[in-house]
């Protein structure tokens, strides 16, 4: 099982950025996938989730209406498209997949603590 996210980068408050999550070794549709992020001497925080037990999506408050997540079957990998970007934003951004299990809510898909598979991350810093 292998995460590999691409997409960081430097970009300018406002600014947008995609980034990519591809799958091998599993077939994602059958896993919940979730981004998180880590900003220096912060903990590891949730950002969004396509979850495949509840059908729902969900996103941390502070990103919603400006981050979509989105998943294409056929290329195996989960999108976090990033607009209205913020100097906030800045962070190590990591994505991680469940297998299924049944939970639904939040507050459980964006806990870090309950995913099995992590990816090695991307940087992705606003800055003007």
């Amino acid at each position: 099982v292998q995460l590999v996210e691409s997409g960081g980068g430097l970009v300018r408050p406002g600014g947008s950025l995609r980034l990519s999550c591809a799958a091998s070794g599993f077939i994602m549709d059958y896993y919940s996938i979730a981004w998180f992020r880590q900003a220096p001497g912060k903990e590891r925080e949730g950002v969004s989730c396509l979850s495949n037990a509840d059908g729902n999506t969900y996103y941390q408050d502070s990103v919603k209406g400006r981050f979509t997540i989105s998943r294409d079957g056929a290329r195996n990998t989960v999108y976090l498209e990033m607009n209205s970007l913020k100097p906030e934003d800045t962070a190590v951004y990591y994505c991680a997949a469940l297998p299924f299990n049944g939970a639904s809510g939040s507050s459980y898909y964006l806990t870090s603590t309950n995913y099995e598979y992590w990816g090695q991350g991307t940087q992705v810093t606003v800055s003007s």
